[in-house]
């Protein structure tokens, strides 16, 4: 197949997520603060949309074809709570700051395992396993988030969870 010069560039152009077209979107997770202050954070979208909502009027957000690639940024002393993908795994890589992750036993979700990550740490937990994660530093988290799905389903939360029973309106 043969490329013109003006259809690589549109290409590539067609392929890049600059940070300064980004924004820190605190309102698509903003339902999470009915249960606290401590769960607000914000989304930075780069492909896909996530698991956060529907975002398919962004077009700043580059299509996602087999993942979906974005930033969220926890305050200091904030928490995402414990919430389950059924359906993918996630992917978190920390860029700032030190976050402790957890993952939750899936029968009794008071059973719990959690590591300390910093820069450049990555873990990724498993389909089905409910996870958490806090903020145990002094100064923001910023952390890359990747989930294996194009669109994946809403997450849910287990009675155990402090969103268990919160609604997203």
């Amino acid at each position: 197949m043969t490329t013109t010069q003006a259809g690589l560039e549109e290409l590539i152009d067609s392929c890049i997520a600059t940070r300064e077209s980004r924004y820190e979107d605190w309102d698509t997770l903003g339902f999470q603060a009915k249960a606290g202050e401590q769960f607000r954070r914000a989304q930075v979208r780069y492909i896909g949309s996530g698991a956060t909502g529907n975002h398919d009027t962004d077009n700043r957000i580059l299509p996602s074809e087999h993942f979906t690639f974005s930033n969220m940024r926890l305050p200091a002393g904030a928490i995402g709570p414990e919430h389950t993908h059924h359906d993918v795994e996630e992917v978190f890589f920390v860029l700032e700051g030190t976050l402790e992750v957890t993952v939750h036993d899936v029968e009794d979700g008071t059973k719990t395992a959690s590591r300390v990550l910093g820069y450049r740490d990555l873990i990724r937990v498993p389909a089905g396993v409910p996870r958490s994660l806090r903020n145990i530093g002094d100064t923001d988290a910023l952390f890359a988030v990747i989930i294996g799905a194009q669109k994946p389903q809403l997450p849910t939360y287990p009675p155990t969870s402090p969103m268990h029973g919160v609604t997203r309106d």
